[in-house]
């Protein structure tokens, strides 16, 4: 019995530790739960045996990072992940309560659970058994766990984008992803980009009685409705002038190989979504569609009355979050300037509309045949027993932009969650059976890394 199997029930009750911790970054009133978070991790990388762990503070919340440079002449391996989390509402829809960790069969139910704190501890606890098991490491290691991954990463961006000499690494490894399946080792080697803002759409001075201005005054829901469908239609195809002239389109063996995943298109929409029907653009098969397409989305839209019982009011301001996710290769830059005059273009009398950035990231692709993921994917295929597969994600985690802008290094995403742990949602889990297998993947990882073969 190894380390990691010996251990298996003080990381859980670890684990535990750190899912109640609710460290929801997005709302201010959780700031000491912040704190305690990123002094959790900490506590964590000097129970591993790295060196140098401190907290960065800056603007925003804390970096933790860490490092142990024993292997002199061997690579260095950048470990990266995330200690915040999303808020857990709709609260009601919880069968148990969010940051109470509980263990339902072989699934551990909590908000974090799989994004990112179990993911993170994976790659913590990895460390940590190959330094008990062995006094020293067979490569270079360190770490750089962010606070700020659900509110867009101002922190680590401006921090990794000074580029300082302890981030020099020759690859970074991230486990914030997921399998394609249970029991199919993935590796993730593209992430689509993303441009999120507000269309905030004015009208009158002041909210208008509908009774007495009603037909004369302009009503900015109704206009930013019309300004949202004019971006795109009821089709799914995005309307915005030149915004999908630089997509590129995958290649001919990609989607060979998204053709042969085992994938039940029905089971996929009635059981993960729960949706009566797929939408989006028809022309384009659906792996296709959530991987290598943008997109256009509203998340909420806020204006006038919504409380219970009736008010007869014309908004005078209506405002709607929405946000694009890119693909090579599009830039934020460039799609953000294409949105506003868009938006200008379609905005109806009697209004003024604009868009308001608040954060954006390219989209990134890593070349499979990178030594370091070649190595992941042997890794995964030994510790779980099946061939590892090559996806997409649909996702953004914007760092590994940053990492490849800023750094030159690119991102190794193994993924150990899977495709139905309600991430971002009511009753988040995370298989455990991949958090106890995970952690002998990362550790295996190493020595097939520093091998450089």
């Amino acid at each position: 019995m190894n380390y990691f199997q010996q251990n298996r029930e003080r990381c859980l009750e670890e684990l535990k530790e750190f899912l109640r911790i609710p460290s929801i970054s997005t709302l201010s009133e959780h700031k000491p739960d912040i704190r305690r978070a990123a002094e959790f991790v900490a506590a964590q990388l000097r129970k591993a045996g790295l060196n140098g762990v401190e907290l960065i503070e800056g603007e925003g919340n804390p970096l933790v990072y860490g490092e142990w440079l024993g292997a002199a002449g061997k690579p260095t391996l950048l470990f990266y992940g995330h200690y915040d989390v999303q808020p857990p509402e709709p609260l009601n829809e919880w069968m148990s309560p969010p940051f109470e960790p509980t263990i339902r069969g072989d699934n551990i139910y909590a908000r974090g659970a799989a994004d990112d704190k179990g993911l993170t501890l994976i790659l913590i606890k990895a460390i940590e058994g190959v330094m008990a098991m062995r006094g020293s490491l067979p490569l270079n290691v360190r770490f750089l766990i962010e606070g700020e991954e659900e509110v867009g990463g101002e922190h680590i961006e401006s921090y990794v984008a000074k580029r300082p000499p302890r981030l020099q690494s020759d690859a970074a490894v991230i486990c914030d992803t997921e399998m394609f399946a249970p029991e199919l080792p993935t590796l993730c080697i593209g992430l689509r980009g993303i441009v999120y803002g507000e269309l905030i759409v004015k009208g009158a001075r002041q909210d208008l009685h509908s009774g007495i201005y009603g037909g004369a005054a302009p009503n900015p829901l109704m206009a930013i409705a019309e300004i949202l469908c004019a971006l795109k239609d009821r089709d799914g195809h995005i309307r915005i002038p030149g915004f999908c002239d630089r997509v590129r389109p995958p290649a001919a063996a990609e989607r060979a190989a998204w053709a042969r995943l085992p994938f039940d298109e029905e089971k996929y929409r009635m059981e993960e979504m729960g949706a009566q029907e797929l939408t989006g653009e028809a022309e384009y098969p659906l792996f296709e569609r959530l991987w290598a397409r943008p997109t256009l989305e509203v998340h909420g839209v806020r204006g006038g009355f919504t409380g219970e019982g009736a008010k007869t009011v014309i908004p005078a301001q209506a405002v709607a979050k929405i946000s694009t996710r890119l693909v090579p290769d599009q830039q934020p830059e460039e799609a953000i300037e294409q949105i506003r005059k868009a938006v200008a273009k379609t905005c109806p009398r009697g209004v003024t509309a604009e868009f308001r950035l608040i954060h954006g990231a390219a989209p990134s692709m890593v070349n499979p045949e990178n030594r370091f993921l070649r190595a992941a994917a042997r890794a995964m295929t030994e510790i779980f027993g099946n061939e590892t597969v090559y996806i997409r994600s649909g996702g953004s985690i914007p760092i590994v932009g940053h990492f490849d802008k800023h750094l030159g290094i690119p991102s190794v995403m193994m993924g150990f969650g899977l495709p139905d742990d309600n991430l971002h949602a009511p009753n988040e889990k995370l298989y455990l059976p991949n958090f106890y297998r995970g952690m002998e993947a990362v550790a295996r990882y190493l020595d097939i890394a520093a091998d450089g073969s």
